[in-house]
């Protein structure tokens, strides 16, 4: 309970019940005055100081606080036995805003001391065997309901680490059954692409080559014209296959399980292999959240895929470093430069990296590389924001 109204009501509400214990038997002498004074030192105390401590659980304060309100209750029951009737206020409170258990015991015995000591200067060794009495019985029940609902307390913590552990555990699963979907889709699409596409495109490339061969005997104007357009209609054929085979290439999954670098030399191998572009791969940033491995890992072949279509180069860089709190990507080509290339001007490449960086809190820059060529940067957090939030990152 640590709504700070409800404590004010019982503190008004204890105060008010020590003082008809007295005002209904008067007439009033020394002890009714005194209690009555205490009272009010009470919500002095109360108001003006350990109700701070609600919701803080600081030790020094509730240190403070519980010696405050144990000297309090000595001092009202050494006045007034019935001013004892405090405590059903003061032992809930300082278990409520105790910082920790030990701390809690501490004050309890604290405020049963201040009982006997109340006790004893009222009635002297009589008072004593009375106070003692009286402390421990309420001390003993203290204890066991307020370590019994600390427990309880605890227990409930423990859920809900477990519970918030659950979650993040249901959210990463997620996160890896959409990235196992989107790959298997991939996987589909490249067959696919392969398998009718570019196998078209390859049979319309030899239909033309032998169209042609069997006019080449052939004179007239109308035979070369005929000529001429079956070499348009290879050229085309060409082009097309060629976008075909990028296609399938940049669709293929490359799975980063085996770690960011070995992700990232088997798709430069592969990629070496459908253009005879030489590509270079240095990684020096382990120990990345997988969510991160599969962000950089779509960047570096989305920029390599963009290379394939528009770069006309010979060779390309792959590079990946940590730099303080933040991993930098970096591709960069000889071919002939970005010129005023936009993110989605020419296609959904550049577009694609831009996104995939911004979800998982990362930037983006592509622009002319040093000594020509282009370059394209991509700068992601080491850790990613939250699981489940890069589903669409595969």
């Amino acid at each position: 309970m640590q709504n700070t109204r409800w404590w004010d009501a019982a503190a008004l509400a204890v105060a008010s019940v020590t003082v008809l214990f007295t005002v209904v038997d008067p007439p009033y002498g020394l002890g009714e005055w005194g209690s009555w004074t205490t009272a009010a030192a009470f919500l002095v105390l109360y108001f003006a100081f350990a109700r701070r401590q609600i919701g803080r659980e600081e030790s020094v304060p509730h240190l403070v606080s519980s010696i405050l309100l144990a000297a309090v209750l000595a001092v009202g029951t050494s006045f007034e036995p019935s001013f004892a009737t405090m405590q059903a206020f003061i032992y809930p409170f300082i278990w409520a805003t105790a910082p920790s258990t030990r701390s809690a015991i501490i004050a309890n015995v604290l405020v049963a001391c201040a009982i006997v000591v109340g006790y004893t200067v009222r009635s002297g060794l009589p008072g004593l065997g009375t106070g003692a009495g009286v402390a421990t019985l309420s001390l003993a029940f203290s204890l066991a309901l307020g370590l019994w609902i600390t427990r309880i307390a605890q227990y409930g913590e423990e859920r809900g680490r477990l519970l918030d552990q659950l979650q993040a555990a249901q959210g990463q699963l997620a996160a890896m059954h959409r990235d196992a979907g989107v790959t298997d889709e991939r996987a589909r699409l490249a067959r696919e692409i392969h398998d009718t596409i570019a196998q078209s495109l390859t049979g319309l490339v030899m239909v033309a080559q032998r169209a042609g061969n069997r006019l080449e005997p052939v004179a007239g104007a109308a035979a070369a014209s005929a000529r001429g357009d079956l070499e348009l209609i290879e050229q085309m054929a060409r082009e097309a296959l060629t976008e075909a085979r990028g296609l399938v290439a940049s669709l293929t999954p490359v799975e980063a399980s085996a770690g960011l670098g070995d992700a990232l030399h088997r798709l430069a191998s592969s990629f070496e292999r459908e253009t005879g572009v030489t590509v270079t791969v240095a990684t020096d940033a382990a120990g990345l959240d997988r969510e991160l491995e599969v962000v950089l890992l779509r960047c570096a072949q989305e920029a390599l895929a963009n290379v394939r279509k528009h770069a006309a180069a010979r060779s390309a860089d792959i590079s990946v470093v940590a730099s303080g709190d933040d991993v930098v990507l970096t591709v960069t080509d000889d071919g002939v430069g970005p010129g005023d290339a936009e993110p989605g001007e020419r296609g959904f490449g550049l577009a694609g990296i831009r996104d995939r960086a911004a979800l998982v809190g990362g930037s983006f820059a592509f622009g002319p590389a040093d000594g020509g060529g282009s370059r394209l940067r991509v700068v992601v957090p080491r850790t990613a924001p939250s699981p489940g939030t890069l589903g669409g990152a595969a």
